[in-house]
């Protein structure tokens, strides 16, 4: 039997305000994919240990399904992978992950996209072995990491070419 919503929650999604009636508990997860149709962000484990569900919340890389809906309504801001870039005019990061088929199934790659974005905000030049650390808690079942760590890599190499021109 479906979850009676108990309250109303305004959410500021991908730079827009939104409204949404749910239990203070529910998991961000289920209101993004089930209310928002953002099905972008993935259920993997419902635990916080795969990263599949990994949303930026206030610009920290978050697992949504740890993330009760009240605890984000108001002031919080929520992106998902959709609030990234669009057809055509790809994030530099969405844009490395399809030159360096940085994906398999590409069930994993909206998290990690996300999270490589909120890694090279903050560290523009980052290490392999930073960058594997930060990836550390994404789980790919196709094993496409060497990929995702090149495609990583380059948009930081990007930005080094950019300063030296």
């Amino acid at each position: 039997m479906p979850r009676m919503a108990g309250r109303t929650f305004s959410l500021s999604v991908n730079g827009e305000r939104v409204r949404v009636s749910a239990e203070p508990d529910e998991p961000l997860l289920w209101v993004l994919r089930d209310q928002l149709q953002l099905t972008g962000t993935k259920f993997g484990c419902g635990q916080g240990q795969c990263g599949a569900c990994k949303v930026l919340i206030d610009g920290q890389p978050l697992w949504s399904c740890q993330v009760p809906v009240e605890s984000v309504a108001g002031s919080s801001e929520i992106v998902t992978i959709e609030g990234l870039g669009q057809p055509g005019n790809l994030s530099p990061v969405q844009a490395a992950f399809a030159r360096h088929t940085a994906f398999g199934c590409g069930f994993c790659t909206p998290s990690m996209i996300v999270e490589a974005t909120a890694l090279l905000r903050d560290n523009p030049r980052p290490t392999r072995a930073e960058i594997v650390a930060a990836m550390n808690g994404h789980l790919c079942r196709c094993a496409a990491y060497p990929n995702i760590i090149a495609a990583i890599r380059s948009v930081a190499d990007s930005d080094r070419e950019d300063e030296a021109r």
